[in-house]
């Protein structure tokens, strides 16, 4: 087999420029304006509500080394903000937004949706399938979806505990809001503001217990408003699909192209919504092209529902970030996020902004679900969020995961030749698919468990045949556990691929 890793395109040896908060792009800026164009973005996200009151800017420092540009021209634009009095240093507790915004203007109600489309018989793995490979016995772990949970920011939590607990009156440790905290969705309110381009108001957001319930909750909603179908891309995340059909939704498979997923395709389904990932397509890693959104929110526009999973968008390591769906069509798109890969699953916190003809629906079936997550988590979370504490977080967890990815692609270069790795600009994982002889991705995924090694094969994630593949994980693996790890499967995938039996052409 010929070495063949294509990451060419997916990364680059420095990261390109841009950063998450308000996603800031100097490639913008004019010529010579950098200060000016920073402090016009700044002065637009306090008024529209993107940076409300009390929320903090980060450090000049942070700031500079995210854009790429010197530390001298985010303080230029940090004084301008001072002096029109929207902004105020305040020492070691940062520079604080003081001006109040105006309130933001309500999305629309939505149109009509469209006819339910065609049956697919879905026949994937047991619904326990990865509850038996979590259990499952190895030395080292490469299933995907897990960030560090060796770096959890264990003293800030405990002390974010403490002040929640210290300040909690007596009637907060009765029942809850179903929607979730207050504090908690103002907090995810202003964290989607800064980080991911979209502006919702505290009210808009429903609290689950991770992004499955919320997939579950939304299921059950749109089958009682007679929907019958919800696409899914393909390949796609097997986890997902199952929560899917668990409430009755079929699960119409629909290609996943290098522009993300194929909008023809999907009209031909005539399902009447679509469960995607845009920003780092599961498994795959592609980012929905341009022209592929433009035909994607004509379709919304018709009719369609998007269901947007911005499962790990903040991971990225090689390429600007991408503003979500929900930021350019509310009223059309259903968003689900959590801090699964933020912090850990075990969390078990999620948030859904759902548009407004569900919106009560959602509520509704959150309340007689559970009446709500746990408090005291969401406020601890909130404080948390609130604090900056996050943004430091997720910065230390990009260094580690980047040299992580990094460890990955070059075992796999030595030990996997004949490998092809997609998706390393981003993420926490790695999808590679093999080139030569087809062969079942299974026996390699067993053959690996029996030297130690969990990996999970592409073939769970799809619904049509395919090449095969393994969908690794390394956020949560040191470097040297994933070299041994990529060693181990080297071997496994000699002896699966020696047992191949040749066959004519």
């Amino acid at each position: 087999m010929n070495r063949s890793i294509d990451h060419a395109s997916d990364r680059s040896t420095t990261p390109s420029p841009g950063s998450d908060f308000l996603q800031l792009d100097p490639g913008e800026a004019p010529p010579g304006g950098l200060s000016d164009w920073l402090a016009a973005r700044l002065r637009a996200a306090v008024s529209d509500g993107s940076l409300p009151v009390g929320s903090r800017l980060p450090a000049t420092r942070v700031l500079a080394a995210e854009l790429r540009v010197s530390r001298g021209v985010v303080t230029e634009a940090y004084q301008r903000l001072t002096e029109d009095g929207h902004v105020v240093g305040r020492g070691r507790g940062g520079t604080v937004v003081v001006a109040a915004p105006p309130a933001a203007a309500r999305a629309p109600a939505p149109a009509a949706r469209s006819s339910a489309g065609a049956v697919f018989t879905v026949t994937p793995p047991g619904a326990d399938v990865f509850d038996a490979l979590r259990a499952a016995p190895a030395r080292i772990d490469l299933s995907p979806g897990v960030p560090d949970l060796a770096a959890f920011p264990r003293t800030a939590w405990l002390r974010a505990e403490r002040a929640v607990l210290a300040e909690l009156s007596a009637c907060d440790l009765g029942y809850g809001d179903p929607r979730g905290a207050p504090p908690l969705r103002r907090a995810v309110a202003h964290w989607l503001a800064r980080n991911r381009g979209i502006r919702p108001d505290a009210g808009e957001i429903v609290i689950t217990y991770g992004t499955a319930q919320g997939l579950g909750l939304l299921a059950q909603v749109l089958r009682a408003d007679g929907v019958r179908a919800m696409a899914v891309e393909d390949p796609g995340s097997l986890g997902a699909r199952q929560h899917l059909c668990d409430r009755g939704l079929e699960t119409p498979p629909v290609a996943v192209d290098a522009e993300g997923v194929r909008v023809d395709e999907l009209r031909a389904t005539g399902a009447e919504a679509v469960l995607l990932t845009p920003a780092h397509q599961f498994p795959t890693g592609v980012v929905l092209g341009g022209v592929r959104r433009r035909e994607l929110m004509r379709w919304a526009g018709e009719g369609g529902l998007i269901v947007e999973d911005d499962y790990d968008a903040e991971h990225r390591y090689d390429r600007p970030p991408v503003p979500a769906l929900r930021s350019v069509l509310a009223e059309r798109v259903c968003y689900a996020g959590s801090v699964s890969k933020l912090l850990a699953p075990a969390l078990r916190v999620g948030w859904m902004l759902a548009p407004p003809r569900y919106r009560d629906a959602l509520v509704e079936a959150k309340r007689f679900a559970d009446l709500g997550n746990a408090v005291l988590p969401q406020l601890v979370l909130a404080r948390l969020m609130e604090s900056g504490e996050m943004e430091r977080h997720l910065r230390l967890l990009r260094r580690r995961h980047r040299r992580r990815r990094d460890a990955m692609i070059g075992a796999i270069g030595e030990h996997l030749p004949g490998a092809v790795v997609h998706g390393a600009a981003a993420g926490l994982h790695l999808m590679i698919t093999f080139e030569g002889p087809r062969f079942d991705d299974t026996v390699l995924a067993a053959a690996a468990l029996a030297r130690g090694v969990k990996a999970q094969p592409l073939s769970w994630h799809r619904q049509r045949p395919g090449s095969p593949g393994l969908v690794l994980g390394y956020a949560a693996t040191a470097p040297g556990g994933i070299v041994e790890g990529i060693a181990a499967l080297g071997e496994a995938a000699v002896e699966v691929v020696a047992g191949v039996r040749p066959t004519g052409r």
